[in-house]
């Protein structure tokens, strides 16, 4: 079967009818995970393996950063630090910190993947302003130069376990105060501004980016559009960046998207604008009415959107969890990264 341009979540533990009849949709070409729909690893393990075996290909992503966004937790998960504390060693240990930094994200995708989870919604690049409650402490640093080199690091350590990356929010989330999730953000600065700060860290990571995903934020300087529904934040990213992966839309149930009218609405102007694939998430209803009204046309951009999209399936084999407790590189990055969250 081929798989869609729609990321979609499920309700609960496990399948339910209406979550297979989703997943199975021809449009639906990833699954999200969150908190709710984790109870134990074994529970996880079972939920991915249904997911799989019903959509073979599928993507199965979640937002797992570390500090308040890590949906798992619980049950040998171990616990990763916000990245802000990565940054803050960096200030005092620079080569400490990169060691770090690919340490939590081989440990983070080791993890995810012996549980069948194949993608992790991380980094986030945005600059730490000290201005947005909903970044925070999930930004690096500052200094957009930290920020792309820990974020190197950190993606190093993903690769190391057979798992791509994400860098979030293009062009840049960090300098506004209002949350996309419940807020229409707006950014006043320039385009050159912008650029040689927030976005630098996307153009410096390069071929080194498997993903992006644009912010829920109006840059009226710009484009009256949210960076996902704008061309022109879009064409910046693929033709003066040069980036050739996969971009994502943010999830078109938060109210930053609403700008773009109905849920079919967004989706059409994500596509349209240069996404790959778009999130529908904690909406059941409004991922029934994506899947019935959204129209896609095969063609040569929806054939390259889904060969992107399927490169960010893991290519190698996950060890299983058991095994992975007695595999010498997670042990070793496992102790420091509790080593850096304990301090």
């Amino acid at each position: 079967m081929k798989l869609g341009p729609v990321m979609l979540d499920v309700v609960g533990t496990e399948l339910a009818q209406d979550d297979i009849r989703r997943i199975q949709h021809p449009l639906t070409g990833g699954v999200i995970l969150f908190a709710r729909n984790y109870k134990n690893r074994s529970q996880l393990v079972e939920l991915t393996k249904a997911i799989h075996d019903l959509r073979p290909g599928i993507l199965i992503a979640v937002d797992h950063e570390g500090g308040r966004v890590q949906r798992f937790r619980t049950d040998g998960f171990t616990r990763l630090p916000a990245m802000r504390r990565l940054g803050e060693l960096w200030d005092t240990d620079v080569l400490g910190a990169t060691k770090a930094a690919t340490a939590v994200g081989f440990v983070l995708a080791a993890e995810l993947r012996a549980c069948g989870v194949d993608l992790a919604f991380t980094p986030v690049l945005d600059l730490d302003y000290g201005e947005s409650g909903v970044i925070g402490d999930r930004a690096f640093h500052r200094d957009a130069r930290v920020v792309a080199m820990l974020a190197k690091s950190l993606n190093h350590g993903l690769a190391l376990a057979g798992m791509a990356n994400c860098g979030k929010h293009f062009p840049g989330h960090g300098f506004v105060k209002a949350d996309s999730h419940i807020d229409i953000p707006v950014d006043e600065r320039s385009l050159n501004a912008i650029l040689s700060e927030d976005a630098a860290p996307y153009d410096w990571l390069g071929l080194g980016l498997s993903a992006v995903m644009p912010a829920h934020v109006i840059y009226p300087m710009v484009d009256k559009h949210p960076a996902g529904f704008s061309k022109k934040w879009l064409s910046i990213l693929r033709q003066d960046m040069g980036f050739e992966g996969v971009i994502f839309s943010d999830d078109l149930s938060m109210e930053g998207a609403s700008v773009a009218g109905d849920v079919i609405d967004g989706a059409n102007a994500a596509l349209s604008a240069g996404c790959d694939m778009v999130l529908i998430c904690n909406s059941p209803d409004k991922a029934d009415q994506l899947l019935a009204g959204l129209k896609i046309q095969a063609n040569a951009k929806t054939r390259e959107s889904a060969a992107r999209i399927a490169a960010l399936v893991p290519q190698t084999p996950a060890l299983a969890w058991n095994a992975l407790q007695e595999d010498p590189r997670y042990l070793v990055a496992k102790r420091v990264v509790q080593e850096l969250s304990s301090t």
